[in-house]
């Protein structure tokens, strides 16, 4: 299959939560430590309300997982990164907060 990408760092294999993907392009933007972003599942859960959250959640062997909340549904997210959780966090606040 192949990969639908932004400047070949965000894979999309599957769709993505509604007000993910801007957050996303905008933190590859501002951030070039990152090597790449892949979505993964998403799932439906009732206490994803209002703008999208992300979490840092583990450290998995190139990077980082993540879980972002929105829209009613909750995506998992793989970051491939040489940054530090506090880094990356502090990354992903600011593509937050655009």
């Amino acid at each position: 299959m192949k990969l639908r990408a932004h400047q070949d760092r965000l894979k999309i294999e599957h769709s993505i939560i509604d007000g993910l993907r801007p957050v996303l392009v905008r933190l590859l933007e501002a951030t070039p430590e990152i090597r790449s972003i892949v979505p993964g599942v998403i799932r439906k859960v009732r206490d994803a309300k209002g703008k999208v959250q992300i979490r840092v959640t583990v450290p998995v062997t190139n990077g980082w997982k993540a879980i972002a909340l929105a829209a009613g549904a909750r995506q998992e997210m793989f970051i491939s990164t040489t940054l530090g959780q506090e880094a990356l966090e502090a990354a992903l606040a600011r593509a937050l907060s655009e």
